[in-house]
C-alpha cells in the first residue's frame, strides 16, 4: 500500500504543468496522434503505435487518462531504478526524488505532454534495468519492462538507433560476459522492429521500419546545403521533380516539409500536391543516396554541427503555447471527446496562449541544475564502478544519441532536448554514496 501511494504521488508531482494547465499539454502533433485511432487514420509521417496507446488510456473519454498513465510509468520506472542502484527504495525518498524532478528539471513538461517524447527516458532507464538489474528485479516486472521499453523505441523513429546505441555501450560494459541480460536488452529492440514492420506493411504496403524517412532526411540535408547543391549540380539532367524548383533551395526543413505552397506540398503549376511528402518518398531516396555520396564531409559537418546546436538547446517552452491547435488539435478533441472535455481544452491556459509566459522562467533554473550535475555525472563515468558506472554511461551516451539523432538528422529544437536532459542530475543523485543520501 505504502509503494502504490508513493509511486501514485511521484506521478502527480511529476505531471503537475498539466494541472497548473488545467489540461494536458498538446502540441500540434497530438492532433495527428489523436486522429490515428480517431478517425482511424495512418499517417504518412508517424509510426501508429503512440496513438493507440493514447486510446488505450483515453477510451474517448478525456485525456487525463493517458497523462496520468504517463506519470504513473515513469514514477514507476524511477522507484525501480532506486532499487536497483541503491539496493532499496524507500517511499519517502522515492517521492523526494520525484519532487527533485518535478521541480528542478524539465522532466515534468514531457510526462504532462501527450507527445511520444515522454519514452525517450524511459527507454533509456528500462534498458539500463533489463541489463544491469538483476536480482533486483522480478520476472514479473522484467517481462514488463520489455513490452515498455518496445513500446517506446516504436512509439518514436528516433528511439530505435538511440537503443541500439544503449546496447553497443552495454557491450563496452562487458555485458556479452552475461548473454542473458544482453538478451533481455536485444529483446524490446526486436519487438519494436517487428511491430514497425507489420504495422507499416498493413497500413501503407510497405516492409519498412520508416516507409517515408527519406523524406525527412532530404529536408534536413537540403537546408543544411548539400542536398541543394547536388540538385543545382544535377538538374536538370536528373529529371528529378524537384529540380523544377532548385531556385527556390534550400530552405527550411520545416517550412519544406509542411509549408502549403513548398516544393513537397504545391507543384509547379500551383496545385496542391495530397500527401505530398508519401509521394516524394522514392525520389527523395535518391537524391539523399545521391548527396550521401557526392558530399559526405559536408553532411558529416552539418549533422556534428546540428548535433552541438542540439546540446545547448534544452528550454522548456517551444511545447507551451497553442500554434496549429484550431486546425490540428482543436477538431480532433471535439471529433471524438465529450462536450466537457472540448470546454475543458478550451478553457486550459495553453489554448488561451497564456501559459508559456507563466513557466519559461524555470529555464534559468534548469540549466543551472543540469551544469552542476554534469561534473558529478562525468566523473561517475571516469571514476565509478558497477551500476554507478553504468547509469553515467547510458545516461551521458543518451544525451550525445539523442543531440546526434534529432539535432543531426531532424533539426535542433528544445523539446528534443528538455526529454532527455532532465536524466543528467536525477542519475547524478542516484550515484552519490549511500551514506551521502541518508
Amino acid at each position: 500500500m505504502r509503494v502504490g501511494a508513493a509511486v501514485l504521488t511521484g506521478a502527480l508531482l511529476l505531471i503537475w504543468p498539466a494541472f497548473f494547465n488545467g489540461y494536458p499539454l498538446l502540441f500540434s502533433d497530438s492532433g495527428g496522434f489523436l486522429h490515428q485511432t480517431l478517425g482511424p487514420l495512418m499517417l504518412w509521417d508517424k509510426p501508429f503505435i503512440y496513438g493507440p496507446f493514447l486510446h488505450a488510456f483515453h477510451w474517448r473519454i478525456s485525456l487525463w487518462g493517458p497523462v496520468i498513465a504517463q506519470g504513473l510509468i515513469l514514477s514507476h520506472l524511477l522507484w525501480l531504478t532506486q532499487r536497483v542502484m541503491r539496493g532499496d527504495a524507500k517511499p519517502l525518498w522515492h517521492i523526494g526524488l520525484c519532487a527533485f524532478a518535478a521541480l528542478a528539471t524539465a522532466a515534468p513538461f514531457s510526462a504532462a505532454l501527450l507527445m511520444p517524447d515522454v519514452f525517450a527516458p524511459i527507454v533509456v532507464l528500462g534498458l539500463l534495468l533489463l541489463g544491469f538489474g538483476g536480482a533486483a528485479l522480478t520476472r514479473l516486472e522484467l517481462a514488463n519492462l520489455v513490452a515498455l521499453v518496445a513500446l517506446g523505441i516504436a512509439a518514436h523513429l528516433a528511439h530505435l538507433p538511440l537503443a541500439l546505441g544503449l546496447c553497443g555501450v552495454a557491450l563496452l560494459l562487458r555485458l556479452w560476459r552475461m548473454p542473458v541480460r544482453l538478451l533481455a536488452m536485444v529483446l524490446p529492440v526486436m519487438i519494436s522492429v517487428a511491430a514497425l514492420l507489420a504495422t507499416n506493411a498493413i497500413g501503407h504496403g510497405r516492409i519498412a521500419l520508416s516507409p517515408y524517412g527519406s523524406v525527412f532526411m532530404l529536408a534536413r540535408l537540403q537546408e543544411d546545403g548539400p542536398a541543394a547543391a547536388v540538385l543545382k549540380v544535377r538538374c536538370p539532367d536528373a529529371g528529378w521533380y524537384l529540380c523544377a524548383f532548385t531556385d527556390r533551395l534550400p530552405m527550411p526543413a520545416n517550412d519544406f516539409l509542411w509549408a502549403s505552397d513548398s516544393p513537397v506540398n504545391r507543384d509547379v503549376a500551383g496545385a496542391p500536391r495530397f500527401l505530398g511528402g508519401a509521394m516524394l518518398a522514392p525520389e527523395a531516396g535518391r537524391i539523399v543516396a545521391e548527396t550521401l555520396r557526392a558530399e559526405p564531409l559536408g553532411v558529416a559537418r552539418a549533422m556534428v554541427g546540428n548535433m552541438l546546436l542540439q546540446l545547448g538547446s534544452f528550454g522548456i517552452g517551444d511545447t507551451l503555447d497553442n500554434a496549429h491547435f484550431a486546425s490540428a488539435v482543436r477538431p480532433r478533441i471535439e471529433q471524438g471527446f465529450p462536450a466537457r472535455e472540448l470546454a475543458a481544452f478550451d478553457q486550459a491556459r495553453q489554448a488561451q496562449n497564456v501559459l508559456k509566459d507563466s513557466l519559461t522562467p524555470l529555464n534559468p533554473f534548469h540549466l543551472l541544475v543540469v551544469l552542476l550535475a554534469l561534473p558529478l555525472l562525468l566523473w561517475c563515468a571516469w571514476r565509478g564502478q558497477g551500476l554507478a558506472l553504468a547509469l553515467a554511461l547510458f545516461v551521458l551516451a543518451a544525451v550525445l544519441g539523442n543531440a546526434l539523432i534529432c539535432g543531426g538528422l531532424s533539426a535542433p529544437h528544445p523539446r528534443y532536448g528538455a526529454r532527455i536532459m532532465w536524466l543528467l542530475p536525477v542519475a547524478a543523485l542516484l550515484c552519490l554514496p549511500r551514506r551521502r543520501m541518508a
